[in-house]
Order: structure tokens, then sequence, then C-alpha cells
């Protein structure tokens, strides 16, 4: 689904992504973790279209992402640090607008949906700008949802929400997965992660340093192979 070749980006004179290789099939949840500045971030946007590739190539569904991209665009769902919620609008109209955008059928009835899916029905009318950081989180999330994307691109989904929001939001990507969705999910969210995901990279300086399998491992496992190879300690 995803194939990913010597991917580099450069700026300002930086070397963010330092050939990284990767492949990901379709209906796969990926967590990727890594410290600050290890490039996570980066990664997703090349893959979202929003930031080209100094160098490397990108396939996404048999796509080339440099001569396909807008088609590439219409199969993905995004969630970066920003909600690209409307303050004046309400839910319905946040998601019907960007429905429409993707040409979603009887947008309008899929909006409710999705609204009620997050668990904000009673604030179905309300403008977004009244919204705690948890409610935007969550409508952004119907956001990125609304067209049943093929690929779902996630930058730290969980910031702002409560234990009650959280529950909502895993059961959101697993309800997509069972579509057939393949999810890259950025987090610092351990517990989350090994949760939802069925595979962990860890990037750091640029480079994916381990790629495995969640399988029967537990959160412990998890942290002490990041922190062997982030941190430096066993």
């Amino acid at each position: 689904m995803i194939e990913i070749n010597k991917l580099s980006k450069q700026a300002d004179n930086k070397l963010i992504l330092r050939g990284v290789d990767l492949r990901i099939k379709r209906g796969e949840t990926v967590g990727i973790l890594g410290p600050n500045g290890a490039g996570k971030s980066t990664l997703l946007k090349v893959l979202a279209t929003l930031i080209k590739p100094s160098s490397g190539q990108v396939l996404i569904n048999g796509m080339d992402l440099k001569i396909n991209h807008i088609k590439i665009k219409q199969i993905l769902g995004y969630l970066p640090h920003s909600s690209l919620l409307y303050d004046q609008y309400s839910p319905l109209e946040n998601l019907v607008f960007y429905g429409n955008i993707y040409g979603v059928k009887n947008s309008e009835k899929r909006a409710v949906e999705l609204v009620r899916e997050v668990g904000l029905s009673f604030f179905l009318n309300e403008p977004v700008k009244n919204f705690s950081r948890g409610m935007i989180q969550r409508i952004a999330i119907a956001r990125a949802i609304v067209h049943n994307p093929e690929v779902l691109l996630l930058d730290e989904p969980h910031t702002g929400l409560d234990q009650g929001a959280i529950t909502i939001l895993n059961n959101v990507i697993l309800s997509m997965k069972d579509k057939g969705t393949t999810t890259l999910m950025v987090t610092h969210d351990f517990k989350q992660a090994v949760e939802i995901c069925d595979r962990i990279i860890i990037v750091k300086n640029g480079k994916i340093v381990d790629d495995f399998k969640i399988g029967d491992q537990n959160l412990g496992f998890v942290s002490k192979k990041y922190n062997l190879l982030v941190e430096g300690v066993s």
C-alpha cells in the first residue's frame, strides 16, 4: 500500500530525513515513535503531499507521489497539529464543507453520523470557537475521515484528549482499520500505540532505527526498546 525508498528531506541546510526505507501493507496500523526533531512529522507531511522530498521515491496504492499527488490527496486523511477547522462554523458546517470538497454523497448525513461517533451530537450546531481543546480534536478527527480515506495520517492525535475521548478515538481508528484503512500515527503515547497499532517504527535523527510488530508484546517491551535505542539506557 505504501512503499518508501531512500526518502530524504533537506531544509535550511539540515538533513531532516536520511534515506528512509519503509513498506506498509494495506490495512496496517503503524505507530511512529521518536524524540522531538527526529523527522516524524516531516515524514507525515511528505506522505500528505504537503512538502516535497529532496530525493527518493514514495508510492501510495501504486501511485508515484511526485506524479500523482492530486489523485493521492483524494485517498488521504490527514490530522496535523492544527485542527484545520473554521472557528466560526459548527461541527456540522465544517464537516459538510470538507465532505463536499471530497465529493462525499449525502455529506450532511455523513457529518451527523461522525459527530455522533466522536460523542459530540449535543454540540452539532454550536460554533467550534466555543469548544475546548479536546472537543476540537474530536471534530478534527471526524474531518480527517469524512471521506472514508484509504490512508489515514495522524500526528499526535491523542493530544488534549481525556480518557473518555481517547477511548472514542481509538475506537474510530479501529473501525477504520476494519474497513481496510491503512494508518500511520505519530505519537508520544506509548500506551495508545501498543493498544491500537500492529507495528511500531522508531525514528531517530531522520532514520528508522527499529521496526517491529506488536504481537503479544506489552508496554514495558516497547518502552525498553525505545529507551535503549533513543535514550541509550536499558
